[in-house]
């Protein structure tokens, strides 16, 4: 046996690297020796890339909104990408930008599952993309990328109609005293999308067979929520928290409509006339009826 192996067979290894996470494996075992790394670029390995819980483990830095970080992370999908050989399906990442998502979109057919959340470069241009090339869709995370218009949504909607899952959530857009501890640019928090009906229509006419919604922060109104109830009647989860724009009766009277709701997740907030946000439930009691209440630098490239 090779001593290259340090007496392990490659399977053996492989089922080894396997089990470990994906900031692990890229720290660790990539750089033991060449034949450790053509191990960890099995195509077996890397169906999944999952960079979430390395996010998750660290405060969120202004660090990740430059353009440096945008490139480490984009570099990183492109090198997961052609070590998975096509057959990568769930990708779940933050900061990356358009070219990406194109480069995923144009390799794996078979991708179920994209989260790419606080991507302030990902626009309509790749995920028609994915639309048009990754029909196996079934759950899909863009809060907060301000460059993704409702036009998304319809592609979407009309190409990946597998898609149960949808994360549309947006930034607290109203709270002044989070905007002065915001690592986020300020110019993008104004960049907030403004058009709450337009998406909600989008979502209600195409994509029939939601079962998860979140779109925290939307600005749809009761005309916006009435197109989703009534498009999407499969919904069994709906976040609507931080959406100001709605009463209590207008989700009460169009949220009926959802026989197979499980769990609603209600505004919790309301506007006074002057000042910010502030959460509804020191003003309005009756809202309890209703409640239910990383370090990727060290990943060199």
């Amino acid at each position: 046996m090779d001593d290259d192996w340090g007496g392990l067979a490659p399977e053996i290894l492989t089922n080894i690297i396997s089990r470990l996470t994906i900031q692990e494996r890229w720290t660790g075992p990539m750089f033991v020796r060449k034949s450790w790394l053509a191990v960890c670029r099995d195509p077996y390995l890397w169906s999944s890339f999952d960079l979430e819980p390395c996010f998750e483990s660290y405060p969120e830095s202004a660090q990740w909104w430059s353009p440096d970080f945008e490139r480490k992370i984009d570099s990183m999908i492109r090198s997961v990408v052609d070590w998975s050989d096509g057959g990568l399906t769930e990708i779940r990442v933050r900061h990356c930008s358009d070219h990406a998502l194109s480069y995923a979109a144009d390799r794996c057919p078979n991708l179920e599952a994209l989260a790419i959340r606080s991507s302030p470069h990902v626009t309509d241009a790749s995920m028609a993309k994915i639309a048009f090339r990754c029909r196996s869709l079934k759950e899909l995370d863009i809060s907060y990328c301000h460059e993704i218009s409702h036009d998304t949504l319809v592609m979407i909607g009309r190409n990946c109609v597998n898609l149960t899952t949808l994360k549309r959530n947006l930034m607290d857009w109203s709270d002044s005293s989070r905007r002065m501890g915001s690592v986020v640019p300020t110019e993008y928090l104004d960049a907030c999308p403004q058009d709450g009906d337009t998406e909600a229509e989008a979502i209600g006419k195409h994509m029939v067979n939601l079962e998860r919604l979140e779109i925290q922060f939307s600005r749809l109104s009761a005309k916006g929520l009435a197109l989703v109830c009534e498009g999407c009647p499969k919904l069994e989860y709906l976040d609507l928290f931080g959406c100001v724009h709605l009463s209590s009766r207008d989700i009460a009277n169009n949220v009926s409509r959802l026989k197979l709701l499980k769990e609603l997740k209600k505004p919790d907030v309301y506007v006074p006339r002057a000042g910010d946000v502030v959460p509804q439930m020191e003003r309005y009691g009756h809202w309890r009826l209703y409640d239910e209440r990383f370090d990727i630098q060290s990943m060199r490239i």
